[in-house]
């Protein structure tokens, strides 16, 4: 065993005994040498060996229980979770229907008790900063999913580059638009730094390579599906020549069954967020033209081993920002 997990007999007689003087990955490389060679006592190596590990409970707020991204997201978290190596993670997860910031930071406070690590998809706030400050000062890491809660870097983030994903939807527009028009433009909330980059990378594209489009100004859906579809239906309504919608935030679903509704699904581009089976559909039948999709599993992985680190090693890895390529979508690739 020692010779196949290239270790001393003596190392594998620790990690045998349950010693803590071994690192977890020297137990790891020892049961499996153990595995291969059939040892005859898996069953009680492998219990030392989980017992050793550390174990670290992290929490994560995410946005309504009703929306199917957020639930793809604790899915994508949930089964990271399981193949991290070297510890035992117990992932904690609560969908907040109230999205203030007065309730997102308190939920952030009460949920930060419980766990060693806290990530949340929130809006830029004074009150939401204040308690990632009152965290991190109590040793326990938060880290931004999908949108960023700072401009300085200064708070973990893992997601993506939003001015390029806004430089992307406009491209997609540019290319795709027969000629240049009216673009209708729906954002979730202004506090959203992801929806906010998402509209200035769009709008700077076009004052750059397609100054012919008329952008319109950008209508709130407040990440309500029933008022997107308020708004899409008033923006066909009012702009009956429309070109092509952008939905760079919040309310896709609202979008696509106002398009269906009003008759112009695949009348005019459209271009939104996220593919899931809705998406799916609306691609298919052409309601949708382009998807730009966060990669859930490697925002997990890379949000989970962030964490991790910054539990393990508090204060020696700095803040961490994870950029991750995003994923482009039409009928013909998915």
């Amino acid at each position: 065993m020692a010779q196949e997990a290239k270790v001393s007999v003596a190392t594998v007689n620790r990690v045998l005994s349950g010693s803590e003087a071994v690192r977890q990955g020297t137990r790891e490389r020892v049961m499996l040498a153990a595995q291969q060679i059939g040892f005859y006592g898996m069953g009680a190596l492998r219990s030392r060996v989980a017992a050793a590990r550390p174990r670290y409970r992290f929490g994560f707020l995410l946005h309504q229980p009703g929306r199917a991204f957020y639930h793809n997201v604790a899915e994508a978290l949930r089964l990271s979770a399981g193949v991290i190596a070297d510890c035992e993670i117990e992932v904690r997860t609560e969908f907040l229907d109230d999205l203030s910031p007065q309730h997102i930071a308190s939920r952030m406070l009460a949920l930060g008790q419980e766990c060693d690590a806290l990530g949340v998809v929130a809006a830029v706030h004074p009150l939401v900063v204040q308690a990632v400050d009152t965290l991190q000062a109590r040793n326990v890491p938060v880290f931004a999913l999908i949108s960023q809660i700072s401009a300085t870097g200064e708070i973990h983030y893992v997601g993506l580059d939003n001015w390029k994903v806004g430089r992307t939807a406009a491209w997609a527009f540019e290319h795709l638009c027969r000629e240049p028009g009216k673009l209708g433009i729906l954002v979730g909330n202004h506090r959203y730094r992801c929806q906010e980059m998402n509209e200035s990378g769009f709008r700077s594209y076009f004052r750059e390579h397609a100054p012919g489009f008329t952008l319109l100004e950008p209508l709130l859906t407040y990440e309500s599906r029933a008022v997107a579809q308020e708004m899409t239906e008033k923006l066909l309504t009012d702009h009956p020549d429309l070109s092509g919608l952008y939905v760079a935030g919040g309310g896709i679903t609202g979008a696509i069954a106002a398009l269906r509704s009003t008759r112009r699904a695949g009348k005019l581009i459209v271009v939104g967020y996220e593919l899931m089976d809705v998406t799916r559909a609306a691609l298919l039948d052409g309601t949708l033209t382009f998807v730009i999709s966060h990669p859930l599993a490697r925002i997990a992985q890379e949000a989970l081993a962030g964490m991790v680190r910054a539990v393990s090693a508090p204060g020696e890895a700095g803040s961490l920002t994870a950029i991750l390529p995003f994923d482009i979508y039409t009928r013909e690739n998915i």
